[in-house]
């Protein structure tokens, strides 16, 4: 043993060849924190002093090679001074550096996941073997960044310019076979042998059937390109992704600047040319809103944890009520390998269940995640059933019935009597109090809030709802099925719309506002989707259901009348008078066709507006940004509202919350992190201008005392 650190061992066998293991103590993932950079820039030290030094291999001890950064604590490195910053990056770089620079064959044993930082290490060596069922990306424009230790300049060089570009901007996992067919690596072997084919190939270099040297050089040269030819490539790829990342996400288009900036110079000018970039980005809000989501999810995945630490996983579940929803309910369980029974009064409703999932899972088979037999064998975990006959054996059921209070406090009395005396009771309600609920219960204990968004196999969340009696047991199985089912649950205090609801109708309730004044739907629409949300609240009205609208509208009004009751008719009243229920019978706002794969698309109908004409009580000139403020500002404060009465334990929990279930803008962070990058007291200045339209645009008492003494709700 020739180095032998809390992160990084160097050994050297007999044949001159020396394995660099990462193996970081006390963690189960290795990552690159300062520890382990800097035992790997000790460790190359002292492999560039071994005499003749054949060839050197670098593998991990742990199931991944390295999972990327430490976020946690390379996030402190952006709050640095733009030269500090740049020596820290400059750092890492010679190190990596140092690595394509030893005087012998390097060979990366990628055995698991290897991300980020992780990648790149891989890419500073001139071979790479993978395991069959790793996993290699480079993911930092999520994170609002783009690879800042030798990714982009690498990485071009190795597989073109436009697959670089590809990899880089996408930021997607990539498998083994993608990453073989790119050329990222040269191997992929079963996991056992990644090892010994990464020493396999440091032997073939020996023996003169591979030649490095040419490796490097072709790798270290800048890249041809006829102007023709570079315009060709960059244009179009700034097409394909400048579309998909859209304005306010700066990350794909910065990567594709520096990649084309360097691929034309030698490798130590585009790796400076890489850092100038970097910092940038670094410095901007965007990565700052999407550092501190990534932080947040992995804060409450924490706390999910904590609930569900001992908890008994659920071996048999249930679901009530076999619609649309509770046929999502059905699939995402019994495909992550919980069997589930549906069960519903009516065979048609079972029907359309198990249509539902079958076809979900169709869809997996075609899209190659699934086989067949596999598809088969989940599918058969789903027993429909119109009596409560295997209910005995149920550890846990899901009611997902019409959402009306007198029948589910029906159906949930009657279920409780045919399932054992620990089962676990969940009611899928949107807007209807827990506590209430559970009121003609005989266990309230052992009942909760299992709340799922539609469609439940994409939305990762789910609220889980504490009423005034239901146990920590009750809430730790919940959270740890939630789980099982590949979901993020959160876990929250009971009122009416719980969290996200609680904070949506306010968003509606603006828009609403906004259309008694004879605003025109669609032009609210296009603007808070310039904004950044996926859909504008009109169209989110429409595949959210009227009804469910309409209905969900009275609990809130009667839930909170001092700011959430309106007078005379709304549009989504109106609406609901008319039976135009949205994307479900294909007219609400917008008028529905199914497109060629059979999806709703909206058309615009000018027969709406004469419908609404009747709500419309004044007529207002709204400019984009009264429109983006009417809307936000009600959903900002109800969220702070949420915060202040303990309905959410954190402010990372309320932002995740409302990112995972109502596609609030990732790159805005949240709307407490939204309010501590705008600041409070410029937040309570531009409500303050809105104040005569009512409670909902006042804030708190406790939000003006935290704008007087420049408090944020994620700390300094």
């Amino acid at each position: 043993m020739i180095f032998e650190g809390q992160a990084v061992k160097v050994a050297v066998d007999d044949a001159g060849v020396a394995t660099v293991t990462l193996d970081l103590v006390g963690e189960s993932v290795n990552k690159f924190n300062s520890l382990t950079l800097n035992e790997l820039a000790e460790a190359v030290t002292a492999l560039k002093h071994i005499d003749d030094l054949q060839g050197v291999i670098f593998a991990s001890a742990k199931d991944v090679f390295v999972v990327g950064a430490d976020i946690t604590e390379f996030t402190s490195w952006f709050k640095l001074e733009d030269d500090d910053l740049a020596d820290k990056l400059r750092h890492a770089h010679s190190i990596f550096n140092d690595i394509s620079n030893l005087c012998c064959p390097t060979v990366a044993a990628i055995n698991g996941i290897a991300l980020g930082g992780g990648m790149e290490l891989a890419l500073a060596c001139d071979y790479r073997v993978m395991a069959s069922t790793a996993k290699i990306g480079l993911p930092e424009t999520q994170l609002g960044i783009y690879p800042g230790w030798g990714g982009t300049v690498r990485l071009p060089r190795l597989i073109g310019a436009d697959n670089a570009c590809e990899w880089i901007c996408g930021g997607a996992q990539k498998r083994s076979e993608d990453a073989f067919k790119d050329g990222v690596v040269d191997a992929v072997v079963p996991t056992v042998k990644v090892n010994e084919s990464a020493r396999h190939l440091v032997q073939q270099v020996l023996d003169g059937k591979l030649d490095y040297h040419a490796r490097r050089d072709e790798l270290r040269a800048p890249m041809e390109f006829t102007p023709i030819e570079k315009m060709m490539v960059f244009e179009s790829v700034r097409g394909v992704v400048g579309a998909k990342a859209g304005k306010h996400y700066p990350a794909p288009m910065a990567a594709i600047k520096t990649i084309e900036k360097g691929i034309g110079q030698e490798m130590e000018k585009a790796l400076d040319t890489e850092i100038k970039g970097f910092i940038k980005l670094a410095k901007g809000p965007v990565a700052k809103s999407l550092v501190n989501l990534f932080l947040s999810d992995q804060q409450i995945k924490k706390t999910a944890g904590k609930y569900a630490k001992n908890a008994t996983p659920v071996k048999q579940a249930a679901v009530l009520g076999a619609g649309i929803m509770g046929g999502g309910v059905a699939y995402q369980s019994a495909s992550k390998g919980t069997p589930i029974i549906m069960k519903d009064i009516r065979p048609e409703a079972l029907e359309l269940g198990l249509s539902e999932a079958n076809k979900l899972f169709n869809g997996q088979v075609e899209r190659g995640r699934l086989t067949t037999e596999k598809a088969f064998k989940a599918m058969n975990a789903i027993a429909p059933a119109l009596s409560y006959g295997e209910f005995d054996h149920v550890d846990l059921v899901v009611e997902a019935v019409v959402e009306n209070v007198k029948i589910k406090k029906s159906v949930l009395s009657e279920v409780e009597t045919k399932i054992a005396d620990d089962a676990i009771l969940t009611s899928n309600t949107s807007t209807i109090s827990i506590t209430e609920l559970a009121k003609d219960l005989k266990r309230p204990e052992n009942f909760c809030g299992m709340h799922f968004f539609n469609p439940v196999h994409r939305m990762p969340l789910v609220e889980v709802i504490r009423g005034e009696k239901t146990s920590d047991a009750a809430i730790a199985k919940t959270v740890a099925y939630a789980q099982a089912m590949g979901k993020t649950p959160v876990v929250v205090n009971d009122c009416p719309g719980f969290l996200v609801n609680r904070v949506l109708f306010p968003y509606f309730a603006g828009f609403s506002l906004m259309m008694q004044e004879g605003a025109d739907f669609r032009v609210v629409d296009k603007t808070m989707e310039k904004f950044g949300w996926p859909m504008g609240p009109a169209y989110l009205l429409d595949v959210v259901g009227i009804d469910t609208a309409y209905h969900a509208d009275q609990v809130m009004a009667e839930g909170f009348p001092d700011r959430m009751k309106h007078e005379g008719t709304n549009a989504v009243d109106r609406l609901f008078e008319l039976e135009r229920f949205g994307q479900k019978n294909g007219k609400g706002f917008y008028s529905y066709e199914p497109d060629r794969k059979g999806k709703p698309k909206k058309i615009f109908n000018e027969e709406i507006d004469v419908l609404l004409s009747s709500v419309v009580v004044s007529k207002s000139e709204l400019s984009e940004d009264d429109i983006v403020a009417r809307m936000m500002i009600p959903l900002c404060i109800e969220t702070v509202r949420c915060l202040e009465e303990n309905i959410v334990a954190s402010a990372a929990e309320a932002d995740m919350g409302l990112i995972y279930g109502i596609g609030f803008p990732p790159y805005l962070g949240g709307a407490l992190h939204y309010l501590d990058q705008m600041g409070l007291q410029a937040f309570c200045d531009l409500a303050d201008k809105y104040s005569h339209l009512g409670k909902l645009y006042e804030p708190t008492a406790k939000m003006r005392e935290m704008a007087k003494n420049n408090d944020t709700y994620y700390g300094a």
